[in-house]
């Protein structure tokens, strides 16, 4: 998830964005109740939860499979509840909201999918030229603005206060970014968590 942080910041998204790829019907954790259910086995969902929520999700992982052996349009049913059972809790455990499973095929952007790839290649090399592409990109036009406007008249006060609103950003910019890539991952579920706590 630090890499997913880091491009929030660089492309100034909101955290939601990301947090959406786990709540998709072809996402992650949709995949493994997949293939938790065709082979019965529940250590392939249950790593996507805390210790907590074991309990929760080993319930509706056996009840499913009881159920689905009814019919084809019991199994459908049982295998939607599972599904969105498993991505619920675990969005819980990441302190974000759940307002229900996504369809397949959305567009996540190009940072998302690269991520997934690295980590099916077992290669971060085109995942870190994206990344350090945009950020370049961001960065040289948040200093071009500064220089833009940094020469001004003294007595020209809307050029200076031109000069110091991009003065500004550029700074946040750099702050932004220097901050995402310090803070952990499990810092920054812990924050939004307790932002979500206070509203």
């Amino acid at each position: 998830m630090t890499w997913a942080v880091v491009t929030i910041a660089l492309l100034g998204l909101t955290p939601a964005r990301a947090l959406a790829h786990c709540d998709g019907l072809d996402g992650p954790v949709v995949k493994a109740a997949q293939r938790a259910l065709e082979t019965r086995n529940s250590a392939l969902v249950l790593i996507w939860v805390q210790d907590k929520d074991e309990r929760e999700i080993q319930t509706a992982f056996e009840q499913t499979l009881a159920v689905r052996e009814l019919s084809p349009q019991a199994k459908e049913l049982a295998d939607r509840f599972f599904f969105e059972t498993l991505v619920r809790v675990h969005r819980a455990g990441e302190g974000a909201p759940f307002i229900g499973l996504k369809p397949a095929g959305r567009d996540l952007g190009p940072a998302i999918p690269a991520a997934d790839e690295a980590v099916r290649n077992g290669s971060v090399e085109h995942l870190q030229q994206l990344l350090t592409g945009v950020f370049q990109q961001r960065l040289r036009e948040e200093f071009g603005r500064v220089m833009a406007a940094k020469t001004f008249k003294p007595d020209d006060l809307a050029a200076g206060r031109a000069y110091i609103n991009a003065y500004v950003e550029f700074i946040h910019f750099v702050e932004r970014v220097y901050d995402s890539m310090m803070q952990s991952s499990h810092d920054h579920f812990e924050e939004r968590e307790t932002l979500s706590n206070n509203h």
